[in-house]
């Protein structure tokens, strides 16, 4: 399988709300922040400094990620990964995360931070085996189903 990582592009946002509202659904449920976020793209992510990629096959986004600044300089939120359940189990998530560490190593960020649920067993222990550690997580975290908080310092 032959697969392109590219930044953002205005055509694939309907992509990115497309595979990030049905993550959320089959793990959770859709936040107001979320629905919030991923209708506007390019309002709370691009415009505000972060990065956002597609994983493409044959031109069709089938995994997407973001990278979300926040207050710290230089610190990033790594969120809103999904890939399409048509091709998980086939390191799609793994390949976003090596591509935004490598990116985040050269745009020079202080650090990357997620934020996430330890129901899901299989991307703790992917974050983990990317170098990623556990951190403290805020009592107004902005995640409902937040329980866990990592960092990976660049």
């Amino acid at each position: 399988m032959q697969i392109e990582i590219i930044p953002f592009n205005k055509i694939y946002s309907k992509d990115f709300y497309i595979l990030n509202i049905e993550w959320l659904k089959k793990y959770f449920y859709v936040e107001p922040f979320d629905e919030e976020v991923l209708s506007n793209p390019e309002k709370y992510i691009i415009d505000k400094g972060g990065f956002i990629f597609f994983v493409l096959l044959n031109n069709q986004a089938i995994g997407t990620v973001a990278l979300m600044p926040i207050q710290e300089k230089g610190t990033f939120e790594l969120t809103k990964m999904a890939v399409s359940p048509k091709y998980r189990g086939q390191n799609i998530g793994q390949k976003l995360m090596q591509h935004c560490l490598d990116f985040a190593k050269e745009q020079e960020f202080k650090r990357l931070l997620l934020y996430s649920s330890t129901k899901l067993e299989n991307a703790i222990y992917i974050y983990r085996k990317f170098g990623f550690v556990e951190v403290p997580v805020e009592e107004n975290c902005t995640y409902a189903r937040c329980d866990i908080k990592m960092e990976y310092p660049l």
